[in-house]
């Protein structure tokens, strides 16, 4: 059982790296997202788009949940299985434990932000009435290089620029 999770995990948070770069073509920091139901069937699927909807809300947990909630008429996404790129933030993990989200899948740790046991407990934290199962790093590696690379590059161009 566990290592057929672990095949599913690993396909979806595919999915998420896949959205992750999409939101690198377009200039935004690479977080990729996906919402999974209880069936194994996708609900929806998105990435950073901070920038260009200038909306600081607007992060790939955020659009996901956002498209998901419309699709299905109801902003508590019982039963659901959120894969995403990066340990949600403060505000994400926030928005998981108020839709209801059953499991949360993430990539990488983040040392900055990271709200799902990095910094902050916000998934599991015993004063809330929902916690989340949580399961971390499936291709960790590959999303933590993404977002290096991506802001090394932005080091770069920088640098470039003002010399």
């Amino acid at each position: 059982m566990k290592s057929e999770r672990l095949k599913d995990d690993e396909y979806w948070m595919q999915i998420a790296i896949e959205e992750a770069k999409k939101a690198e073509r377009l200039g935004e920091v690479p977080v990729g997202a996906c919402l999974v139901d209880a069936l194994g069937n996708i609900i929806s699927a998105g990435h950073n788009l901070v920038i260009r909807n200038c909306d600081p809300t607007a992060h790939a947990e955020i659009v996901v949940l956002r498209e998901a909630a419309q699709k299905l008429g109801n902003y508590r996404l019982l039963d659901t299985t959120l894969y995403t790129t990066i340990e949600p933030c403060v505000m994400c993990a926030g928005a998981l434990v108020h839709a209801r989200i059953k499991r949360l899948v993430f990539a990488a740790y983040d040392q900055r932000f990271g709200a799902a046991g990095t910094i902050f407990q916000i998934c599991q934290n015993p004063q809330l009435n929902h916690r989340i199962e949580i399961s971390a790093g499936v291709f960790e590696e590959k999303s933590r290089q993404l977002i290096q690379d991506f802001f090394r590059r932005r080091r770069l161009e920088k640098k470039n620029y003002y010399d």
